[in-house]
């Protein structure tokens, strides 16, 4: 029997590089996609060796040709942090629009299944807590996170469309907080800003008062979730993330302690429509996928911390990951 082949988007990023590795484990024919705006050839590199392993580099907001047979296409390309999507916002409002437009349209000419990633981001600020899959949400369609949020909310849109007029087979994930090996250090993500920060031997800063909460899910778990949707038959959007609830001032604190360091914690005002809660719901993901995240926040953090210690200094320095002048359009 022929291996079945699946299309990862994003597959130089750091989520998509982990899917990479997953599917390829699983037995697949695997084909990253990625322009390397925001992914890194360096997390994906050990793969190339193997003839289970294809790379194009190439833009999904243009259009998209794979030959021969797909099985599978998961769409994660993306910007996905705010120093990235406050800087490229045209490419972030094209890759959720084009680029998934042209996703859909490939998985209709193959007869693919496509599982596209969205975004606790979906919900905005939101209102209700913790956040289940029916909650609307409360963002701000013009406000800086906006092309984010919109982007998503709009491939969510686009995506139920595929599956209602053209029976297409679909998939819906919305991911909370991961972290993990391979993020970049310098993304403007709260885990990676915190432990950068106590490696450079500078003060933590926090957005607010630090009483705004996150969820933190490990990459490993969070890849389990996508593989057990992915092949499930479940079509509506699914919540996959940790519940585990902290404060950002407890995070933090977290950090200093994990790092061992002595930095103090400073303060700077919130930024515009920053969330002040986020915690998934996740009744659906236990039920429907006998899936719960199995990694504490203890164990994953002290693998990320020694992922980022053993980067090379001018990584850690190097505050702006890209020049993005030659991408904003």
């Amino acid at each position: 029997m022929d291996k079945q082949r699946i299309l990862i988007t994003g597959g130089a990023g750091f989520l998509g590089s982990h899917l990479c590795d997953r599917f390829i484990k699983e037995g697949f024919e695997v084909i990253a996609m990625d322009n390397l705006i925001t992914g890194d050839l360096r997390n994906i590199e050990h793969l190339f060796k193997l003839k289970a392993f294809e790379f194009y580099n190439h833009d999904v907001s243009k259009f998209v040709h794979v030959p021969g047979a797909l099985h599978y296409i998961l769409h994660f390309a993306s910007p996905a942090s705010p120093i990235d999507y406050l800087k490229i916002p045209i490419q972030t409002l094209k890759v959720g629009s084009l680029g998934i437009h042209n996703l859909l349209g490939l998985a209709r000419a193959k007869k693919s299944r496509i599982m596209i990633a969205s975004t606790s981001e979906v919900y905005g600020d939101p209102t209700v807590h913790p956040q289940p899959e029916e909650y609307y949400g409360n963002v701000n369609s013009v406000g800086p996170r906006g092309v984010y949020d919109e982007a998503k909310r709009f491939q969510e849109a686009m995506t139920m469309a595929y599956h209602t007029y053209h029976n297409l087979e679909t998939r819906i994930i919305r991911i909370f907080n991961t972290y993990g090996p391979r993020m970049r250090l310098n993304d403007g993500r709260v885990l990676p800003a915190f432990i950068g920060q106590a490696l450079r031997g500078e003060d933590l800063t926090i957005f607010g008062d630090g009483s705004q909460t996150r969820s933190f899910c490990y990459v490993d778990d969070l890849v389990e979730g996508i593989y057990r949707l992915l092949l499930s038959d479940y079509v509506l959007p699914m919540n996959i993330g940790n519940p585990s609830e902290i404060t950002i001032k407890e995070f933090a604190e977290e950090i200093i302690k994990l790092t061992g360091t002595t930095q103090k914690i400073i303060y700077q005002p919130l930024p515009k429509d920053d969330p002040k809660q986020r915690q998934p719901d996740i009744t659906k993901a236990r039920k429907i996928l006998n899936w719960e995240p199995k990694v504490s926040r203890a164990e994953g953090l002290k693998i990320t911390y020694e992922y980022f210690k053993s980067l090379p200094k001018e990584v850690l320095y190097h505050r702006d990951h890209k020049n993005f002048d030659g991408f904003i359009r």
